[in-house]
């Protein structure tokens, strides 16, 4: 790096789906870029076509048992953490420890550095909300000992971490509370809605709804998503920022638009989960007036890349 006139960002969870995304367009922007995972739920596949390119380190390595990184760094995102239902549900203590020790970590390379740090929190925060749509001045409705709480309370505590880093370290922070996403890099496996539904309609299966369908989801584009995460990153202050696509759907409805897509398919009701929220909407009128972002990407032009995406994964 000696003599180097590009910036050094270290992105945690790197190789996970927004983070690795991130990456690429970070790097492709001129950035260096360090992406720390230890592939617990990321995948060497989101980044194959970065590990051979100038300006691109992969370090596999646990967050939550440190951050080796040497040479100066700019801006450390963090992005670690398990995200899905399934994946949180199976790995409720670790990911409890990189919404905690695994801040810390990544926190203290930000101070050390006199970098920008920026913490991937999520709407989930909001957990079942009683205002609607969500604002950044909303506390939620949080059940604190559900199985879902693993990951709400982390990226909760993950939040104060980062204010308290703020206010006591003077550390230059970000917070963004990332809404629903979908796009090209996710898992097969994910569990969520995106990845179900295309993937099921892909097989010719019937798609799986989890209670009657009435529950709301807003989805952005991941690209978007991107957008917004460096209008933050280069522009934002240290308060929230909801990044998402106001436009929301009922699952049923959601279910209808990736039939229209992939074909006609069956729909099988099962219980919703427990602390599933009902309804999740973001408002952003914070980052459309403050860094004059806003989602870009229709929700069904945004779906034709993701289903060619999942059909190239499944291999039909």
């Amino acid at each position: 790096m000696a003599g180097s006139t590009h910036r050094r960002a270290v992105i945690t969870g790197g190789a996970g789906f927004v983070g690795s995304t991130l990456a690429r367009r970070m790097h492709a922007d001129g950035w260096h870029v360090v992406v720390v995972d230890n592939l617990c739920t990321g995948s060497a596949y989101n980044i194959a076509d970065l590990v051979q390119q100038e300006r691109f380190e992969f370090v596999q390595a646990n967050v939550s048992e440190g951050l080796d990184i040497s040479g100066s760094v700019d801006a450390v995102l963090h992005f670690a953490s398990p995200a899905s239902p399934p994946e949180y549900l199976a790995l409720p203590i670790e990911t409890m420890k990189v919404g905690s020790i695994g801040t810390f970590n990544a926190l203290e390379l930000a101070r050390a550095n006199g970098a920008t740090f920026l913490m991937a929190s999520t709407s989930e925060i909001y957990g079942d909300p009683e205002v609607h749509p969500q604002i950044e001045s909303y506390w939620g409705n949080v059940n604190t000992i559900g199985p879902r709480s693993v990951y709400d309370e982390a990226k909760r505590f993950s939040e104060a971490a980062t204010m308290a880093w703020h206010r006591t370290h003077g550390v230059d922070t970000r917070i963004i509370r990332i809404f629903n996403t979908y796009g090209p890099g996710m898992q097969v496996a994910d569990g969520r809605v995106v990845p179900n539904f295309i993937c099921q309609a892909l097989r010719g299966e019937a798609l799986t709804i989890y209670g009657d369908g009435s529950q709301t989801r807003s989805f952005c584009f991941v690209e978007d998503l991107v957008s917004g995460i460096l209008a933050v990153l280069e522009h934002g202050d240290a308060q929230p920022y909801n990044l998402g696509n106001p436009v929301e759907f009922t699952i049923g409805q959601f279910a209808e638009l990736v039939t229209e897509l992939v074909g006609g398919q069956a729909v099988v009701y099962q219980p919703l989960p427990e602390d599933d929220p009902k309804r999740r909407q973001p408002n952003i009128d914070r980052a459309k007036r403050e860094l004059g972002w806003q989602p870009e990407v229709d929700v069904a032009a945004g779906l034709v890349p993701t289903i060619a995406y999942f059909r190239e994964r499944l291999g039909l």
